[in-house]
């Protein structure tokens, strides 16, 4: 069973989901990329995980940088796509990086010459858990914001909201 809520922030609403007490989705109302297939998902407010992310997302949004330990995330995707997702999670809160700099990333820990930042790009704009995989923080290749399927004026928000340098 997948359960979802929809939760109020300074932004717009974002819809979350879950299945077996694991976060599987949270996206902004209207985004690109919204799951096409969401007949027999269950509105459940009250599902367990729920509280937790609704804590997280309350501190979000009051400017602080929650931890993620106690989140179980679990979202879907590729294998490419998760190594992707795992490097998006340890770019610090405030921090930003480029597509480029995650493909040099891959590429050394593959034993590879090189990597492609379009596909890069890809995985991180299929991420399915948007904020808390914070896909936000990566920047094209000479700094600017590109690339978000929330919206770039979304983008920049959240990138205010931590106070993020860009390069």
């Amino acid at each position: 069973m997948i359960y979802t809520c929809e939760i109020d922030t300074p932004l717009v609403p974002i819809i979350i989901s879950a299945e077996n007490n694991a976060l599987t989705g949270l996206w902004f109302v209207g985004q690109k990329y919204y799951p096409a297939k969401t007949e027999g998902w269950i509105n459940k407010p009250t599902y367990p995980v729920f509280k937790e992310i609704k804590v997280w997302i309350k501190n979000y949004f009051a400017g602080k940088n929650p931890s993620l330990q106690d989140l179980r995330l679990e979202p879907a995707g590729t294998d490419f796509q998760r190594e992707v997702w795992e490097i998006l999670l340890k770019i610090p809160y405030g921090a930003v990086t480029t597509y480029g700099e995650i493909a040099k990333q891959l590429a050394e820990k593959r034993g590879l010459n090189s990597m492609s930042a379009q596909a890069v790009g890809g995985a991180v704009g299929h991420n399915p858990i948007s904020i808390i995989i914070p896909c936000h923080r990566v920047l094209g290749a000479t700094g600017h914001l590109t690339g978000y399927a929330g919206g770039i004026d979304k983008k920049e928000a959240l990138l205010r909201l931590e106070k993020a340098v860009l390069i």
